[in-house]
């Protein structure tokens, strides 16, 4: 279904964690409306009407903040059926980009970043703030997008579980060890760190590099 998009004033700016945290704390709770009332003891202000907008955005609550049906059904499902659910909600209330002609899969953050800003009039820390909650609603619900896009933002979900696995695992600083030549030092750098793997997907390889970065540099601060 395709919806004009002139009615609403932004897309989603707000933290994607904080949204996929509200929709799952309505597993157990349902209110009749997403008033004040209800969201104030949970967020501040500004967050709290952050969400709302992004609630509204992604026809989640009506125009008198009530949940929609939509919503109800995120909120009651699991697994591979929220994913389906999630990814259909991201389709429609995105369609400006859906149907902006650029193909996702190969396209660059500047490509993205102007059909958002073609779209709706942003700053560019709104726009940037509305990248990042687009681009972790899709890897959440299995759009696929291009590294392109996935190496200027490390997502706040991803469907890839490697991908999370690499990208946030704890990497401890590496310790001294007096002597130590650069061989040893390599040596130490690579026992910590998951062997490369060339059949791994891009998104996984990007995480893979970026995080070996970090290592590097947390090594290079202790010699």
């Amino acid at each position: 279904m395709v919806r004009s998009q002139s009615k609403k004033a932004a897309p989603p700016y707000v933290s994607y964690k904080t949204f996929r945290n509200f929709i799952e704390r309505l597993e157990t709770e349902m209110p009749a409306r997403i008033d004040r009332s209800y969201w104030g003891d949970i967020f501040s202000g500004s967050v709290g009407t952050q969400l709302v907008s992004a609630l509204r955005f992604l026809d989640l609550i009506g125009d008198s903040d009530q949940p929609t049906e939509r919503l109800r059904q995120l909120a009651r499902t699991r697994g591979e059926n929220r994913r389906l659910l999630l990814k259909s909600i991201a389709q429609e209330s995105f369609s400006f980009v859906m149907q902006s002609g650029i193909d996702l899969k190969s396209a660059t953050y500047a490509q993205l970043q102007e059909s958002f800003q073609g779209n709706f009039q942003l700053t560019d820390d709104v726009c940037r703030k509305c990248l990042k909650f687009f681009i972790s609603m899709a890897n959440d619900s299995g759009i696929e997008l291009s590294p392109f896009i996935i190496k200027k933002v490390r997502p706040a979900y991803t469907s890839k579980s490697n991908t999370r696995k690499i990208a946030t695992e704890k990497i401890e600083p590496i310790p001294s060890s007096d002597g130590a030549g650069a061989g040893e030092w390599e040596k130490m750098l690579l026992e910590k760190f998951p062997t490369f793997d060339p059949s791994w997907s891009d998104e996984v390889k990007i995480s893979w590099f970026n995080a070996f970065d970090e290592l590097l540099k947390r090594g290079n601060h202790t010699s």
